[in-house]
């Protein structure tokens, strides 16, 4: 697996991965319905943020994307968003992905990572984050607007 920063020729790759996830609207709290078009503007991080791709030779894996969690002044915490494709989960793509960003973060100089309204019925994210050290620090029961309910924010 090659962890690499994202290129626009990668969107053919990418979009599948973010449609598949943002459709089964379980995980991220963005509408089902929103376009394509729409999604890669919300997905591609402009600098000095990054998103990067997952790839195993030709094949997506998964896709992530870092920058400042809040703008200025406020903007040493970075934060995170994570998509690995169906067919890839529980294969290390979500670790390795999750460390490239705490990596990111260090060298770019942020002094904390936080992870924003995860689902808590993501139970694999949320046990990643935890076995990386992170911790669950409250719910908002039913925030997900989805039949699953609460929402967790790891830090």
């Amino acid at each position: 697996m090659q962890i690499r920063p994202y290129a626009d020729a990668d969107w053919a790759g990418v979009a599948p991965i973010v449609l598949d996830v943002v459709r089964s609207a379980d995980t991220f709290p963005y509408d089902p319905d929103t376009s394509v078009e729409t999604l890669r503007s919300i997905w591609i991080e402009q600098p000095p943020g990054l998103t990067v791709v997952a790839t195993d030779g030709d094949t997506y894996l998964g896709t992530a994307k870092m920058g400042a969690n809040r703008p200025r002044p406020h903007d040493h915490v970075a934060t995170a968003s994570y998509m690995v494709s169906r067919g890839a989960r529980g294969r290390g793509v979500g670790r390795a992905l999750v460390e490239h960003s705490l990596d990111w973060a260090r060298a770019a100089g942020f002094s904390a990572i936080q992870f924003n309204a995860v689902a808590a019925s993501n139970v694999g994210a949320v046990g990643l984050y935890e076995s990386l050290g992170f911790s669950v620090i409250g719910t908002v029961p039913q925030a997900s607007g989805t039949p699953r309910t609460g929402s967790s924010a790891c830090t």
